[in-house]
């Protein structure tokens, strides 16, 4: 991880820096609020609220530090809209041989952070991000999975 570059748009940096932000002042103040308002009812060996407020603060704390590795390990890309073509961010459309036409799947090519809800995600570094980038509707790619060699058509774009 200390080595990963995230490429991210200038969007989801600002929507990174904006959440960062929150959680470190915002988040850390109502969370410490909760923990000792539990802390006042009693036995903490007990307390259900204060066990249920440190779990909270633990993932509020790793998502802080998720995003502060992608904040300071980051390269920002632009998307050009008329490309026609899959880059980084593009929601490609693709259907693998042997399926019919209702089976066709989106992926997002990008950054986990950029993933639209709903639509699974491709690393542009991984196998199947790879062998999208740069290609356009009606083409057919191949890439090596666990599984062997895979066939898909881009079906569409967006």
């Amino acid at each position: 991880m200390a080595d990963e570059i995230h490429r991210i748009t200038k969007e989801t940096l600002d929507k990174l820096r904006a959440e960062y932000s929150a959680l470190t002042t915002i988040g850390r103040t109502e969370i410490a609020r909760v923990i000792e308002a539990a802390r006042l009812l009693g036995d903490l060996s007990e307390n259900g609220d204060y066990h249920a407020a440190k779990d909270e603060q633990g993932k509020m704390e790793s998502r802080i530090r998720q995003i502060d590795h992608v904040l300071r390990n980051h390269e920002l890309v632009e998307r050009d809209e008329h490309a026609g073509r899959v880059q980084h961010a593009s929601i490609a459309r693709v259907l693998y041989d042997g399926d019919g036409a209702d089976d066709a799947q989106e992926f997002f090519i990008g950054s986990i952070e950029e993933r639209p809800e709903g639509v699974l995600v491709a690393s542009p570094t991984s196998p199947l991000g790879a062998a999208l980038l740069g290609r356009g509707v009606g083409e057919t790619v191949e890439y090596e999975a666990p599984s062997g060699v895979l066939r898909l058509t881009i079906v569409g774009l967006r």
